[in-house]
């Protein structure tokens, strides 16, 4: 009789023991050995694409898990393709954080994943620190916290220095639209207008992504008196419309661009930039041989992934988020990288022009600048340019 009573209850303190372990993985938790499950939600296939920045993610978390992980517990990293599809790119949040568990979203660079999930993301208690902020929810939501600057204020940043520095006149706006970003990016040419006086020529906001050719949208512009042209293309989107005007002739045109074409291959594939090509660099910039971006630089090397500003962002994610997991104590949970990432120090790192603190947002761009024939970025200013009150 003894030895019955000692064997339930064993039993119920396994049980009892069994349902604690599941508790703990349903709020985003798990054994102290098992690993912690870090997702991202990336637009790697589709007309605009952004797949350097969860491959930087990866790379980080490979080499953080190579060391030994943070005491012996690796980083599960799952990036998902949304395709740039709503019903994916919503399928693939519920995939990562209700049945994979994820502590954190980090790394992420899609079109239009943050407006989709973050309501999602607030529900469940989970925040996300993506590499490229893209669309408006990126930066409108308490549990989203991009590392880049991003587009909105990058178009407030190219703009005033167009103005501002390069003393512009006649500056059109040529917009592609992702979503429901149209009211956001309008937000950011007000804002310049605000500070500085001064408002668009034109503005065309029919311009699309992965366009066969630009012909038609360079040609309108240009009838419409335009000298220098504000546009937030990705990358294979701008070397098009560069060319298009280099086929119209319109060889004294400034070009007002955005981190997302600040790449080597922009540069190798632009002979004829016109007047210029002016973007203000939302990271430290990388086409300049320095320490500050050598550790990232390297690792990119190292894993055969493309140096850009999206690349950038997904390391410096990764890299942020590391540094707030290293402080934690106790067990890696959802709800204490929740809480570690909301009461963070300011982190400040000499790649990004404001120190990183999670839902605050960054304002600042070095102005770089590719000269026709040169096939080289070249920094233009000593400092970084910041949005004026």
């Amino acid at each position: 009789m003894k030895k019955r009573i000692t064997a339930t209850a064993a039993l119920l303190a396994a049980g009892v023991l069994a349902l604690a372990g599941c508790s703990g993985a349903g709020s985003g938790g798990s054994a102290s050995t098992d690993p912690i499950v870090v997702g991202s939600v990336n637009t790697i296939s589709g007309p605009a694409t952004f797949p350097e920045a969860s491959q930087a993610a990866k790379a980080v978390f490979d080499q953080f898990n190579a060391s030994g992980g943070l005491n012996g517990r690796k980083i599960d990293y799952k990036a998902l393709d949304d395709k740039g599809d709503p019903a994916t790119a919503t399928a693939n949040a519920r995939e990562l954080v209700g049945s994979d568990n994820a502590v954190a979203m980090v790394g992420s660079a899609s079109l239009i994943e943050c407006d989709l999930n973050k309501k999602y993301y607030e529900q469940e208690g989970i925040l996300s620190i993506p590499g490229i902020g893209v669309d408006t929810g990126c930066f409108n939501s308490k549990n989203i916290s991009p590392a880049n600057v991003g587009p909105f204020n990058d178009m407030t940043l190219t703009l005033m220095y167009g103005s501002e520095v390069l003393h512009l006149q006649d500056i059109c706006v040529l917009l592609e639209i992702a979503g429901s970003t149209r009211p956001t990016y309008q937000a950011a040419i007000d804002k310049w207008t605000k500070v500085t006086g001064q408002k668009p020529k034109y503005i065309d906001d029919t311009v699309p992504y992965g366009a066969s050719d630009y012909t038609p949208y360079i040609v309108k512009a240009r009838q419409a008196g335009c000298k220098a042209l504000a546009v937030n293309p990705v990358e294979p989107d701008a070397i098009g419309q560069v060319k298009a005007a280099n086929a119209q002739g319109w060889n004294d045109v400034t070009w007002l661009y955005l981190t997302s074409v600040y790449s080597e291959n922009f540069a190798q594939a632009v002979d004829n930039a016109g007047a210029g090509v002016y973007v203000p660099a939302e990271f430290y910039p990388f086409t300049d041989d320095n320490a500050i971006t050598k550790d990232w630089r390297d690792l990119m090397a190292k894993n055969k992934i493309p140096l850009t500003a999206f690349s950038q962002g997904g390391y410096l994610a990764a890299t942020h988020f590391l540094t707030v997991l290293k402080g934690i104590k106790g067990d890696v949970t959802r709800d204490s990288v929740t809480q570690a990432l909301k009461s963070m120090k300011p982190i400040d790192d000499k790649m990004i022009g404001t120190p990183y603190t999670f839902g605050v947002d960054n304002n600042a761009g070095w102005p770089i600048e590719l000269k026709s024939g040169t096939h080289k970025w070249e920094k233009v200013a000593d400092d970084w340019f910041r949005i004026t009150k």
